[in-house]
């Protein structure tokens, strides 16, 4: 089985750098601003071996048109914000409610992850129960993250197959077949 993950988020929020991590295992310091980079990962979650098509996206306002065909084709989405900017908090709302929009529907698979939660306590605009309040507020998995200390970062990855999979019941039964 392969799922397509969506890395979404405001700009310099570290969506690559998350990808990275958990694709690569190692953290890159550089910000590099990026327009759309895929990557694929095999995986084992749950016993089951999965193939993850991941699609990091741009997080500038200036790519925003081209997110609709990403959004359109993403099974399960992580949405970014990080812990020093209180406005990509912000952003979390706007780019689920357009996921909806785009998909047609009124929930989709998601996770999402408070990146940068190993900064110095001083250089969070965000709290950690800022960003579970919004994720309790909207019904989805939260995670604080730190790419640069590799935390959360498998766990965050697992869950959102997780939900992915628990949206497909017909998938998960095994059969599929109606009975009439």
């Amino acid at each position: 089985m392969s799922l397509k993950l969506v890395m979404i988020g405001a700009g310099a929020v570290g969506k690559s750098a998350i990808t990275i991590q958990y694709v690569n295992g190692n953290f890159v310091s550089d910000y590099d601003p990026t327009i759309a980079d895929s990557y694929k990962k095999p995986a084992t979650i749950d016993g089951k071996q999965v193939m993850l098509d991941i699609v990091d996206t741009a997080g500038q306002d200036d790519f925003a048109s081209v997110r609709d065909s990403y959004f359109s084709a993403g099974d399960g989405f992580f949405m970014v914000y990080a812990v020093d900017s209180a406005d990509s908090l912000s952003e979390i709302t706007k780019l689920r409610e357009e996921i909806l929009r785009v998909k047609d529907t009124a929930k989709v698979p998601m996770v999402i992850v408070g990146n940068k939660c190993d900064l110095p306590e001083d250089q969070h605009q965000v709290s950690e129960a800022e960003g579970k309040a919004l994720a309790d507020k909207l019904g989805i998995p939260f995670f604080p993250t730190s790419a640069k200390e590799n935390k959360n970062i498998d766990e965050s990855y697992a869950k959102l197959v997780r939900e992915i999979n628990a949206a497909r019941p017909a998938e998960k039964s095994g059969g599929g077949c109606l009975v009439l």
